[in-house]
Formats: structure tokens, C-alpha cells, sequence
């Protein structure tokens, strides 16, 4: 793969007539287009929509946590508010959103092909996930359903008030669409790779969609499966789940978490990839350990499937069960520290460079990090009975999936932007959305580990007084995470319009997508790229000059003072 350093010439803006934005106009244009480029814009579109309605029950959740008394929700509408921020956060936005997004747009760029592997059924599979947000749109309209995103028997199946087999159709739907793109992404880095890269030329957030598309593929017929089961034994009373008629409650348990740990993994491994692309470039270094960073990221995918039990410490399975899961939990938490370890490493005596991009990654492997070491706790049976149905739980979820996921796609979408549209973004905007992000985010979840180790139980909108203090901290930072939500997109929309023309490559980066025009032209480039080297062939003595240097005479063609920064 061609380095581009500071020698190398910047190839030149193309006309924006020849940008895939351009090539053809009208509705219809992107409603049937199959241009992998556009259906990933349709994805972002659409899942920002599931991101705002999701934290409106975020909203709802932290304004009646306020207090200890049930001031705004009753304990109904409570358990359908929690369940329906659970169900749209998972399934329309944290698990579609990173591969859906940034992998529909970029995984063909970077591996120097023309469009994914099947583009029909790429856009089928975006027309399949509306209709699954549709069906779950209907189940909040029509009631919603109480019984939290796990959907737990017997309660799903027996006792629950809420529309269960709405959402449980939602949530079915959506799985072809992910078993869908994760095929079309698999076939793809097998069958159209550009001429000379290899295996071990991939650059590592085509590793991590490729390992994700895997886990996809394998875990998201199980949890069809166990959906399907409920709607029989709901619908049609078939006593799968009953034990009064020979069913088993713990089977769906059992069911549920082989696809829900590996869906932790669909969540997260992205953000390996992603992180990755941001701190080499802004580290102006390879990658440290390329190959124990790819082996991380296969041994995360595999070892994912062995380690649901550790979800059923207290559901009454043997002491040897729990033994098992424990030790396997353990395993699993290895290579998420080789990456983080390599991280650091990439880092050290880097050019470190701290745009917006770079201090997203950076409070990435803070928020990852603290996730990881909390989940070490919840590995070890003994604390994890003390902790287990506590809000210690739920910031240690949101630490790992919505602290890094988040963190990871906004850190993308900042790098990406430039390619994606054309425009650069005002860059000092853009670090104070980071920063407010990190500290916002801990300010939200941080004392949930505390009022969880002292025994506030998750899922409780009345409770005791004096956990109130640490509510009142968390609703506060929920504000602060808010904002630094909300700041991008305004700095975003405010960028398409006003934003300075991105030359192709604004940050010396070296992946091919960086080789061609921004915004990319149809068929993604002029003419067709050919590998000649590893991924990330940076070198201490082509990274440029010095950060302020960088500043005054901008080689790349930044000028971070003409973007408002």
C-alpha cells in the first residue's frame, strides 16, 4: 500500500460533478441506488433517527431518577421506558452502527474494490433494517413492552402487558438485515481485494468488520431462534419455557446470552478496528505488534461464544459451570489487553498529533479500559452474586458499549468526514466535543459503580435516600454527555454548507481510501489501485513536520484556522 508522505504530491480535488454525491440526483437516485457509499449515508440517516429516540427514554430515565420518589413515571410506563431505550439502543443503534455506517462506506475503499460484493442485497438489507424500525416504531406507538431488553421467560411469555410480540418481531426482522451485510462484507474481503493485498495487508478495521461479519453470521440465527420460540409459546401456548408444563425458564437464559456475549463483541470490535486506523495515523507510527492485533481481534470473535454463562451466576447452574465460565471470562479479557497494550505502545515516541479524531481513540481506551477492569470484577463469581441486577452492571455495560462504541463512531465519523462529504469540520469544535464527551460520560457512569457496589439495584425508579446524591451526579453528567452528543452533528450540518473543500487526503494518512478523491467518485477511484506495501508504512522521518510547524504551513493542505477551529 503506497505511503503517502511529505514528499508525495496530494492528488488534486476532482470536480464535484465526479463525486458519487453527484453522479446522479433525484429521490429515487438514493432510495435504489446500490452505490455502497449512499446506502451507507441511508444507514446514518436512519440510525441517528433510532439514536434520538432511544435517548428520549435515556431522558426520561435520568429526569424520574432525580428524586427518589416517582415524580415523572409510573412503575409501568418506568419498566416500558427503560425497555424500549434498551431494545432501540441495541438492535438500531450500537450493533448496526459502526459496521453499517463507516464499514458499508469504507471497507471497499480500503481494499481497493469498486462496491461490495452483492450491492443489491446490500441495499435489501437496508430496506429490511427500516422495516424492523418501523415494527419497533409501532411497538413504542402502541403501548411499548415491559419486560427490559433481555425479554426474560416467563415474563415475556406469561405475565408481561406490553405489545412483547411486536418487539419481539422487531428485533427478528432486524437480524437479516445484519446476517445480510455481514455476508456481503465476508464475500467481499474474500473476493475483491485489489491486486497485491494480501491477508496480512488488510488494515486492521477491515480486520475487525471481517471478524465482526463472522460473529454476526454464526450468533444472530440463535437469537431468531429464541425469539420465534417466544412468540410460540405466547402466541400459541406452546409450553417450551413453562415448567409447570415441562418447559425450562433457563433454557431461553442459555439461548439468549450465546448470542447476546458474541453481540458484545459485534459492538465492540469496530471500535477496535476504527481505534486503530486513528491512532496509527495520529501517531504518525505502524501499528506496534500488526500481527498479534489481527490474532486479537480472531481470538475475541472465538472465545466470544464460550463465555455466556458468566450472565448465570445466580440462575442456579453447578459451582463447576460457574467455575468454567469464570476462567473463560478471564481468558477472553487477554487479547482486549493485548490491544489496548499495543495501543500504548503505537504511541510511545509517536508524533502525536491531538486532533479531534485522536482525543476521541484516546478517551476511547480511558472509557474501554475502565469498562475492562470492572468486567474482571464481574468475571470473579463471588463479587459478581454481590453486584449481579445492580446499577454496578449498568455502568460497566454502557462503560464498555456506549462509552467505547460511541466514542469510536464519533471518532470515525470525524476522521471519515472529509472523505465521506468533501468538507472539513471546524477542528477546534470538534476537540471540545471530544473532551466534553470523556468527562461527561464519566461524570454520567462513574458513580453508578459506586451506589452498585453499595446496593442500589438497576431497574428501580423508587429507592432509598440516601443513594439520591449519586443519582443527582449521574443525571447531571447525563447533561454534559448530551451536549457533547448533540455538538457534532451541529458542527457536522455546519460543514456541509460552510465547511473548507477537503483535499483527498487531509491528515497523511495511508490507506487507500486516502488515494482518492474527496468525496470519492463512483466507482471509488480514477483508476485502479495496486498494493505494494503493508498497511501503515509510516516512518519516523516521513511523518512530517512538527505539530506547530504543521500548524503555519500546513503541507497536507490543513488549514485548521480557515475551519473555525
Amino acid at each position: 500500500m503506497s505511503d503517502i508522505t511529505a514528499e508525495r504530491a496530494i492528488p488534486e480535488v476532482p470536480p464535484r460533478e465526479a463525486s458519487y454525491l453527484t453522479a446522479t440526483t433525484g429521490l429515487a437516485s438514493w432510495l435504489l441506488t446500490t452505490d455502497h457509499k449512499r446506502i451507507a449515508l441511508l444507514y446514518m440517516a436512519a440510525i441517528t433517527v433510532f439514536f434520538f429516540v432511544g435517548g428520549a427514554g435515556a431522558v426520561a430515565i435520568r429526569i424520574e431518577l432525580f428524586t427518589p420518589q416517582a415524580d415523572l413515571l409510573s412503575a409501568d410506563a418506568y419498566n416500558r421506558a427503560f425497555t424500549f431505550h434498551g431494545v432501540i439502543m441495541v438492535w438500531f443503534f450500537l450493533i448496526p452502527s459502526i459496521p453499517n455506517i463507516l464499514g458499508n462506506f469504507l471497507l471497499p475503499l480500503m481494499i481497493g474494490a469498486k462496491d461490495l460484493a452483492f450491492p443489491r442485497l446490500n441495499l435489501i438489507s437496508w430496506y429490511i433494517f427500516m422495516t424492523a424500525g418501523g415494527l419497533a416504531i409501532y411497538t413504542l406507538l402502541s403501548g411499548g413492552v415491559d419486560t427490559g431488553w433481555t425479554f426474560y421467560t416467563p415474563l415475556t411469555t406469561a405475565f408481561s402487558n406490553g405489545n412483547v410480540l411486536a418487539a419481539a418481531a422487531a428485533v427478528f426482522v432486524s437480524g437479516f438485515s445484519t446476517i445480510a451485510t455481514a455476508v456481503n462484507f465476508i464475500a467481499t474481503v474474500h473476493l475483491q481485494r485489489a491486486p497485491g493485498m494480501t491477508w496480512f495487508r488488510l488494515p486492521l478495521f477491515v480486520w475487525a468488520i471481517y471478524a465482526t461479519s463472522i460473529v454476526m453470521v454464526l450468533a444472530t440465527p440463535v437469537l431468531a431462534m429464541v425469539l420465534a420460540l417466544i412468540f410460540a409459546e405466547r402466541a400459541f401456548g406452546i409450553p417450551i419455557f413453562d415448567p409447570l408444563r415441562g418447559g425450562d425458564p433457563i433454557l431461553f437464559q442459555h439461548l439468549f446470552w450465546f448470542y447476546s456475549h458474541p453481540a458484545v463483541y459485534i459492538m465492540v470490535l469496530p471500535s477496535f478496528g476504527v481505534i486503530s486506523e486513528l491512532i496509527t495515523c495520529y501517531a504518525r507510527r505502524r501499528v506496534f505488534g500488526y500481527n498479534f492485533m489481527v490474532y486479537a481481534i480472531l481470538w475475541i470473535a472465538l472465545v466470544g461464544f464460550l463465555v455466556w454463562g458468566h450472565h448465570m451466576f445466580v440462575s442456579g447452574q453447578s459451582l463447576f459451570a460457574n467455575l468454567a465460565f469464570s476462567l473463560l471470562s478471564f481468558v477472553v479479557a487477554v487479547p482486549s489487553a493485548i490491544k489496548v497494550f499495543n495501543w500504548t505502545a503505537t504511541l510511545y515516541r509517536g508524533q502525536i498529533i491531538f486532533d479531534a479524531p485522536m482525543i476521541y481513540a484516546l478517551g476511547f481506551i480511558g472509557l474501554f479500559t475502565i469498562g475492562g477492569l470492572t468486567g474482571l470484577f464481574l468475571a470473579s463469581v463471588p463479587v459478581d452474586v454481590h453486584v449481579t441486577d445492580t446499577y454496578f452492571v449498568v455502568a460497566h455495560f454502557h462503560y464498555i458499549m456506549v462509552g467505547g462504541a460511541v466514542s469510536a463512531l464519533y471518532g470515525g465519523l470525524a476522521f471519515w468526514w472529509p472523505k465521506i462529504t468533501g468538507r472539513l469540520y471546524p477542528e477546534g469544535w470538534a476537540r471540545f466535543a471530544a473532551i466534553m464527551m470523556f468527562f461527561g460520560f464519566g461524570f454520567t457512569f462513574f458513580p453508578m459503580f459506586i451506589m452498585g457496589y453499595l446496593g442500589m439495584p438497576r431497574r428501580y425508579h423508587v429507592y432509598p435516600e440516601e443513594f439520591q446524591v449519586w443519582h443527582v451526579l449521574a443525571s447531571a453528567g447525563a447533561v454534559i454527555l448530551a451536549f457533547a452528543y448533540l455538538l457534532p452533528m451541529g458542527f457536522f450540518a455546519w460543514s456541509l454548507v460552510w465547511g473548507q473543500r477537503a483535499p483527498a487526503d487531509p491528515w497523511g494518512a495511508t490507506g487507500l481510501e486516502w488515494q482518492t478523491s474527496s468525496p470519492p467518485p463512483e466507482d471509488n477511484f480514477h483508476s485502479p489501485p495496486v498494493v505494494e506495501h503493508g498497511p501503515y508504512n509510516y516512518h519516523p522521518e516521513h511523518a512530517g513536520p512538527p505539530a506547530m510547524e504543521r500548524e503555519q504551513h500546513q503541507p497536507q493542505g490543513r488549514q485548521p484556522q480557515g475551519r473555525g477551529s
